[in-house]
């Protein structure tokens, strides 16, 4: 077992122990604020979500949340995001000695966390997967995120062998100073994912300004 794999019963008291939405938030304003790689390679800067990606209320297929049951409390194990060539192992984080969020280990470049303060994908409320979108090598594991669009999947395999599949139906980015707590993370009553990296405006000062969040709901089981 490594340093980022608890017991399972610590994932289950974490998960039970629900963070507040400002507490949840801090993810964006610490963790995730890694500067972009000086070699010049990346100086464009990740994709940026399109104003026709902002968020809807049913999915593209017209296919509604209400039509798939939630799943019971599952560890997650990865992620897969086909259209952007994502498939990255999911470590959980949760609170750190201050309690602020954790984010994934930054060395690892493809590697994404499931914060366990919250309930785990498949399950009904609003989980919540981080990542970097670079690191000091160059780009990372969500890097890509901004260029998703509505009706892209994003499948979360989970420990009890089932594969939950979500379907994006928003993809936004939100300022950091300025971070809608309770539209992002609440609870709609059914199951819903949230992807979130950093995005925006950048400055090697203070790292990027914003942070671009993927909103899907459960679609489909395998």
């Amino acid at each position: 077992m490594s340093a980022f794999e608890p017991a399972e019963a610590e994932w289950e008291v974490r998960r039970k122990r629900r963070a507040p939405w400002g507490v949840i938030a801090l993810v964006l304003l610490t963790g995730l604020a890694l500067i972009r790689n000086g070699s010049g390679e990346f100086d464009e800067g990740p994709p940026q979500p399109a104003a026709a990606a902002a968020t809807g209320r049913r999915t593209s297929g017209g296919v509604t949340a209400d039509a798939v049951r939630p799943l019971p409390y599952a560890v997650p194990d990865r992620v897969v995001i086909p259209a952007i060539q994502v498939d990255a192992p999911v470590v959980p984080v949760g609170l750190d000695a201050e309690g602020w969020v954790d984010a994934p280990p930054p060395q690892d470049p493809n590697l994404a966390g499931w914060f366990t303060g919250v309930v785990s994908p498949g399950e009904k409320g609003t989980a919540v997967v981080v990542g970097h979108v670079d690191n000091a090598q160059g780009p990372a594991v969500f890097y890509g995120l901004g260029a998703l669009q509505k009706g892209n999947r994003v499948e979360i395999a989970r420990k009890d062998g089932r594969t939950a599949v979500f379907e994006i139906y928003g993809v936004e980015v939100f300022a950091k100073n300025d971070f809608p707590g309770d539209r992002v993370y609440a609870s709609r009553g059914t199951a819903e994912l949230r992807v979130i990296t950093c995005g925006g405006g950048f400055s090697p000062q203070s790292g990027y300004d914003g942070n671009v969040v993927v909103f899907a709901r459960l679609t489909g089981v395998r």
